[in-house]
């Protein structure tokens, strides 16, 4: 399980949403190796959450090359994969919102986008998405419990930005099939319940891959257009 030795499952979801706690749960539950976001060895952080304008562009190019070593090692590995946060979120959900929100400018914009579309011939995207949406208020109390100096200085606002954001962008995602969990009332850490049922949908959708016969799980279907590759379904 799963029988693809080189299965590559990627977790999603916003600063606080429980990703990398729930890449070590599910490493652990199913012998797989784990890749982490880099995020307190990133030099530019503690700068970047003091003025975003200036250094948004060096801290994301920063994430964006090292997940891409991440991915060719994923894509050499010769054992099942899961990993804290895809290298898509960083362009098309961090890199976005900083230019929209005017805290990355054109050109710099440009430049990453360059990067991020010239590794993309080299990258492969995950077999399996499980992306996990949380309200702001979860999320805000386990950043703050979390205790991370650099985060005291996110502002709320643009915690809300990319949380509308990850919603937009699991919505329209096409590259294979993603599963939503609402984490905003579980606490998969500290309940093994909790822990089971996410194991339970994670087991259910590699079969379900395995196994096209395979009926899926009754969850809330969030897909409406028929014809859209990418199957989403969402558990509340």
């Amino acid at each position: 399980m799963p029988e693809n030795n080189n299965f590559f499952l990627a977790i999603a979801g916003n600063i606080g949403s429980g990703k990398s706690s729930l890449t070590t749960l599910l490493s652990q539950h199913f012998q797989w190796k784990a890749f982490y976001e880099i995020v307190e060895q990133n030099p530019y952080l503690n700068d970047f959450y003091s003025d975003m304008r200036r250094w948004s562009f060096h801290t994301q190019m920063f994430f964006l090359s090292r997940r891409f070593r991440h991915l060719l090692d994923i894509q050499n590995s010769a054992e099942p994969i899961v990993q804290d946060r895809s290298i898509f979120e960083d362009a098309e959900i961090f890199a976005k919102n900083l230019y929209l929100s005017g805290k990355m400018d054109e050109r710099d914009y440009k430049c990453y986008l360059d990067h991020f579309q010239m590794m993309s011939s080299y990258m492969r995207a995950p077999d399996l998405i499980v992306y996990l949406k949380s309200d702001l208020e979860t999320l805000s109390n386990r950043i703050s419990q979390r205790g991370r100096n650099f985060e005291s200085q996110m502002d709320r606002d643009y915690l809300k930005r990319l949380n509308q954001m990850y919603d937009q962008w699991a919505d329209a995602y096409q590259r294979g099939p993603i599963v939503i969990i609402d984490v905003s009332k579980k606490d998969f850490v500290n309940k093994a319940e909790d822990l089971r049922q996410v194991v339970s949908i994670v087991r259910w959708e590699i079969e379900c891959l395995q196994n096209p016969s395979q009926t899926a799980l009754p969850l809330k279907s969030t897909l409406n257009d028929k014809t859209r590759k990418a199957p989403q379904r969402e558990l509340t």
